[in-house]
């Protein structure tokens, strides 16, 4: 095996204790951004909703680049989701977060856009090697 297929080709590793903290408390910052978001996006249309899914851009992408990795932006894109989806549900006492106003959508499915765009572009595996060249 040559020694550029030897490098592409590492198994996965168990994260260590700390970089799982560091995802665990991404999931829990997605948790209150999505609450956070959930309240003001209704408050102040349209700027409110903007400055709720720039928040959530905000945490997506800056988890990527804190962590390195893609899985930086999953893990608070996950408990941001998570939260939105279980705001949305009515309870048996009718109670709700959400409206049914196009603002909720839009927080809802722009939030999700933003996530997948935020893992699609996180920091992946880069060679340390200073001259690097692609397609060689």
């Amino acid at each position: 095996m040559t020694e550029r297929g030897s490098m592409l080709a590492q198994p996965l590793r168990r994260p260590s204790a700390g970089r799982a903290l560091a995802y665990l408390g991404l999931l829990l910052l997605g948790v209150l951004v999505a609450m956070a978001g959930a309240l003001v996006q209704a408050a102040w249309f349209p700027g409110g909703l903007l400055l709720a899914l720039a928040g959530a851009a905000g945490l997506f992408l800056g988890g990527a680049r804190a962590a390195g990795s893609r899985g930086g932006a999953v893990a608070p894109a996950a408990g941001w989701m998570v939260t939105v989806v279980f705001l949305t549900a009515s309870r048996p006492e009718g109670d709700f977060l959400f409206g049914a106003g196009g603002g909720s959508y839009l927080f809802l499915l722009g939030g999700m856009a933003l996530a997948v765009i935020c893992a699609t572009l996180g920091w992946g595996r880069q060679s340390g090697a200073d001259t690097v060249r692609l397609g060689k």
